[in-house]
């Protein structure tokens, strides 16, 4: 359980929409609900600046691993980022002009860091519970918190043994100075790869710890010139074109090798393994980062750095896992010592939990994360029965391997701002829930789709639970989901309300 909150709370603020969360979900959903007119909302931010996983995450070389113009909303487009694949500070700086354009300040409580959330039967109304105290009642919530949120450590024997500075990625301490120091990196994953080539110069040494290889593309990512950038902002429907044509190449990722037929990731597979042999040298040098298992199955990272960074003298690869942590560095599962002035620790997030730290309590007291256990599931990624008024932004089976999820977040904004106003147009009381029948049904359509995909094939990743179930990723294309998500299916939902719990 998280928390308690503290007894003597303040007065409780009312609002038609509470919003959880202020990255691209949560401040998209306050621009859309606005501009359909349901302008009582307050937008909750636990930090105190907008910007989620972007404001966060600020290790060296963070960056998106989606084009620029794509990973944008489609009501706002940028004309002028500055590559085709944004960094960190630039998409930073594109969600604080969000918030200025649609002046989403007067929304905005900063500083609320949600525990609970809790369902009234006989109202019909949410309370929601911040740390600090505060209360926010409300006929609808929206989780806007994003996968990508929480930390996730491994758990390693001594880990907090370590004497030298050491922290998670997603918690990048700029205080510590790297230069001449021996720096291990745990993990090999997206923010490994972006962080080793950025702080090889500065570093004594950098030694990576690797327990299993990414599949890495490399990375075409070059200045977007300032002709172009003059073109998109003078006629913006080349920008839309531009957009449209990075759209479908992205799909076009899903069709071939995500769910494509094998021969199509055989070849893939072997023109991977030519271009990781040929960064490295020899395949002998290449032996230790070519995967074991199919692309695709895991998340492809790109970049043109990475392999370059680890032919350096001063950066060792250690293909094998950490056993444990000592004072002064690590024991490798293969028993060897190294020692460490710096540790870091680039190992993931906690994805199996959407809403992560909060306490959810819907009709009856039911808790979320005990209805959940080990596979979160959703109508649709977004509703569940017996919470009613609650829609997830991100949630269950909507994350992607191949495109920009700002699509998938678009595409449940239409859905949950519908869904919105066909529950105010029943009554100021009315309450809509999926039936438990359409939430089974959509889990057992994605455990079906996802047996023939390429993250079915047998490797271990975030997308899946202990049980091997996938409970991440969207097994079909966006323009598909975009489609499922058209109409608000008022036929797989119940309304209710306190006088009448089912109508």
């Amino acid at each position: 359980m998280s928390d308690p909150v503290p007894s003597a709370a303040p007065s409780i603020e009312r609002a038609t929409v509470v919003i959880i969360g202020s990255g691209f979900a949560g401040m998209g959903a306050a621009v859309r609900l606005m501009e359909a007119g349901v302008r009582d909302v307050v937008l909750l931010e636990r930090a105190e600046a907008v910007g989620g996983t972007w404001r966060d995450n600020v290790y060296p070389g963070c960056a998106c691993d989606v084009p620029s113009h794509l990973y944008s909303y489609s009501f706002h487009l940028n004309p002028d980022w500055s590559h085709h694949y944004a960094k960190q500070p630039e998409i930073r700086a594109y969600l604080e002009g969000v918030r200025r354009h649609y002046r989403l300040d007067r929304l905005l409580r900063l500083g609320a860091d949600v525990v609970r959330s809790v369902f009234d039967d006989a109202r019909g109304l949410w309370t929601v519970e911040c740390r600090d105290g505060r209360r926010f009642e409300a006929r609808f919530v929206i989780g806007g918190l994003g996968p990508l949120r929480i930390p996730r450590l491994p758990e390693v024997a001594g880990r907090e043994r370590f004497a030298g500075p050491a922290f998670h990625s997603a918690e990048w301490d700029a205080s510590v100075d790297l230069t001449g120091q021996r720096v291990g990196i745990v993990g090999s994953g997206a923010s490994a790869v972006q962080i080793v080539p950025n702080i090889a110069e500065e570093a004594g040494d950098v030694q990576v710890f690797q327990r299993t290889p990414p599949w890495v593309a490399p990375r075409f990512d070059p200045a977007l010139p300032g002709w172009l950038r003059r073109a998109f902002r003078a006629v913006p429907p080349l920008m839309l074109a531009a957009r449209l044509l990075i759209y479908l190449r992205q799909e076009l990722y899903f069709f071939l090798l995500f769910g494509g037929p094998e021969v199509t990731r055989r070849w893939v597979e072997r023109a991977f393994t030519r271009h990781i042999v040929a960064e490295m040298g020899s395949e002998d040098a290449a032996a230790p980062l070519i995967p074991d298992y199919t692309p695709g199955c895991k998340r492809i990272l790109s970049s043109t750095e990475w392999y370059p960074a680890l032919r350096r003298d001063d950066v060792t690869l250690h293909p094998s896992a950490v056993a444990e942590v000592t004072e002064t560095g690590v024991i490798l599962a293969n028993g060897r010592t190294v020692e460490l002035d710096v540790l870091v620790w680039c190992t993931g997030f906690r994805v199996d939990e959407p809403l992560g730290t909060v306490d959810v309590l819907g009709r009856g007291g039911q808790s979320l994360r005990e209805t959940w256990g080990h596979r979160p599931r959703a109508h649709l990624g977004v509703t569940m029965p017996g919470f009613p008024n609650l829609f997830l932004l991100l949630g269950p089976n909507t994350g992607l391997g191949h495109n920009s999820v700002v699509i998938m977040i678009e595409a449940q904004l239409r859905y949950v701002v519908r869904a919105i106003r066909y529950t105010l147009a029943r009554g100021e009381r009315a309450w809509v829930e999926p039936t438990a029948a359409a939430e089974a049904a959509f889990v057992a359509e994605m455990n079906d789709r996802q047996g023939d995909k390429v993250w079915a094939t047998g490797c271990d990743s975030w997308y899946q639970n202990a049980a091997g179930e996938n409970f991440s990723i969207w097994p079909g294309s966006t323009l598909g989901y975009m489609l499922r998500t058209a109409r608000f299916d008022a036929e797989n939902y119940t309304v209710g309300s306190p006088a009448a719990p089912e109508a």
